[in-house]
């Protein structure tokens, strides 16, 4: 059956680097952030974050080799450290500049679903639920998601099946063959999506760590450098 005859039941967007355009990070500042949360340490904040640092780079080496996710929490017990959740405070403040929603998603959203396709959202992620709902709500898109999974309350990162899965279980799609995945990673999102069965939309806003980089590159069913264009590659397929 050619694309042109199959239809769309949902599209499902990755978050960080698509919803949400990539900034370049200060890491060590990011795990500086993260130290501000340790506990009962008996040596220095810079023990703490090169530990937290160190840890990092294994969780996200796990995500990338073996699809296994993690929570903030994991994070710590891979440094080794006690942490309070409730000193998390400097770690999110760090990352609010980089969390602003793009302004495309709003209108491409409501287009979608103005069609009946459902619109959905798969992220890995160590963060909880809660932070992600939060920046939706504080931009306004939050009532346009018809279903949104984190990979910190499942097993499996993206590129699982199961993660895939789960994103169209939470949209109440059952054909892969009739959903969209939307991302700018060619490992994660585009090679992921496609090999469980959906079709794949790169959108190459970021400039991706050589470290998160997987072994596989997928060829996307479509390319665009904006967000907004989704729609007319939609139409085109439903």
């Amino acid at each position: 059956m050619s694309a042109a005859r199959v239809g769309i039941d949902a599209v499902i967007f990755d978050w960080g680097g698509t919803l949400t355009r990539w900034h370049d990070i200060d890491f060590h500042a990011e795990s500086l952030a993260l130290a501000q949360a340790v506990v009962d340490a008996d040596h220095d904040i810079e023990v703490s974050r090169e530990r937290l640092h160190r840890a990092g780079a294994t969780i996200w080496g796990r995500s990338r080799d073996h699809q296994q996710s993690a929570t903030v929490a994991d994070l710590f017990t891979e440094a080794g450290l006690r942490h309070d959740p409730d000193l998390l405070q400097a770690y999110y403040a760090f990352w609010e500049p980089h969390t602003s929603t793009d302004p495309e998603v709003a209108p491409l959203w409501q287009a979608l679903r103005e069609r009946g396709i459902k619109v959905g959202v798969l992220s890995n992620t160590i963060w909880p639920r809660a932070v992600h709902e939060g920046y939706f709500r504080r931009d306004g898109v939050d009532h346009l998601i018809d279903g949104d999974v984190y990979s910190s309350e499942i097993a499996w990162t993206k590129p699982s099946p199961r993660a895939f899965g789960a994103a169209m279980d939470a949209v109440e799609a059952g054909d892969p063959a009739r959903c969209v995945y939307v991302g700018d990673r060619l490992f994660d999102d585009v090679w992921g999506a496609q090999n469980a069965g959906l079709r794949a939309i790169h959108v190459p806003h970021s400039a991706i760590p050589p470290e998160q980089v997987g072994h596989t590159e997928g060829r996307p069913d479509a390319v665009t450098h904006t967000l907004s264009d989704v729609l007319a590659i939609v139409d085109a397929w439903s």
